[in-house]
């Protein structure tokens, strides 16, 4: 399924039924009082959390979204019934934004939660509500109030406990098709993997953690460049982020370390605060095995431990799983 991660809808809450003007007609009761009815309310448009969806796919098909209305009032007293609330599902992780001044309405986090996102209408009062000691025979009644009407914005950020992150091509989807049950497309050429792609990693005692493969970031990223702000959100909830570097680049791996940090510190939020594990990959290659020594040195001058791991042969990996495990 493609993974869909925005979307724009409008909405709109039923209206109220409107009150209705009656008198009272039956035989030996020439002057029967008013008994119109109220009229219903209409109904609200509620968003829910709910684990059964991932993307917000559906959203691209349907724009519009309404609730029932109340029912009008009718005569003997007869109430309007009320029009039923319109529920909407969506993904666990889903912000809600109202589209036309760009404000967060709410964050659907956990699941379960649900906002009542444009209120119904209040039913209109029949005209026996008008009822006085001096106005014994009212024509007046009330029309239903409108529904709320809303242009809002979905937009979902992954809902993980390890964010992979680094240059496109340097094994981020081979690592997490190596560790979880995901299935990610991995070929050798920059931007394989085009959307965030989640992996559950079975560990020891029957623990489980939330891996995500973030799509490759480059330089400028945080300004859009390859997409990377729209993918740079979905590190935001992250516990930890798994920083991959490639040696076989035509870059040094210490040089590519920083330009992706200062990606994430450009982004802005508590990004560039979150744990990192560092990893370099492609070990099973000579030329990289042959300067590991090396690249250990240079990054230890900068306290950071650096994890050697081959995606390929799978070197290294138990040995990662551990920390990231150790740190969550």
């Amino acid at each position: 399924m493609k993974f869909i991660d925005t979307a724009e809808i409008q909405i709109k809450a039923g209206n109220g039924g409107n009150g209705c003007v009656s008198f009272r007609r039956e035989k030996y009761i020439p002057r029967g009082g008013p008994d119109g009815g109220d009229g219903g309310n209409g109904g609200n448009i509620v968003i829910r959390s709910s684990t059964r969806l991932s993307t917000l796919i559906d959203f691209r098909y349907v724009r519009h979204y309404r609730a029932e209305n109340g029912v009008h009032g009718k005569g003997k007293n007869k109430y309007g019934r009320n029009g039923e609330d319109r529920i909407i599902e969506v993904p666990v992780g889903t912000q809600i934004f109202d589209a036309d001044t760009a404000g967060l309405i709410t964050d659907l986090s956990e699941p379960g939660q649900e906002i009542i996102i444009a209120k119904g209408g209040k039913g209109g009062k029949g005209n026996s509500r008008f009822v006085s000691s001096i106005h014994q025979v009212p024509l007046e009644s009330e029309p239903g109030g409108p529904g709320q009407q809303r242009h809002i914005r979905l937009e979902l950020k992954l809902l993980a406990d390890v964010g992979l992150v680094g240059f496109p091509n340097v094994g981020k989807s081979s690592l997490i098709k190596r560790v979880s049950n995901a299935q990610p497309k991995v070929a050798d050429y920059p931007f394989t993997t085009i959307a965030p792609i989640l992996g559950i990693v079975r560990y020891k005692d029957e623990k489980s953690f939330v891996i995500a493969d973030i799509p490759g970031l480059i330089e400028g990223a945080h300004k859009g460049k390859g997409l990377g702000d729209q993918f740079l959100k979905h590190i935001e909830r992250t516990k930890l982020i798994v920083h991959i570097l490639d040696a076989t680049r035509d870059s040094d791996p210490y040089n590519d370390y920083l330009i992706i940090n200062n990606e994430l510190q450009s982004y802005g939020g508590s990004l560039v605060k979150k744990d990192q594990l560092v990893v370099i990959n492609k070990i099973d290659i000579p030329v990289v095995r042959n300067q590991l020594l090396d690249y250990k040195e240079v990054f230890k001058a900068h306290n950071i431990d650096l994890y050697p791991v081959s995606c390929a042969s799978g070197e290294g990996i138990d040995k990662l799983i551990d920390e990231i495990a150790k740190k969550l």
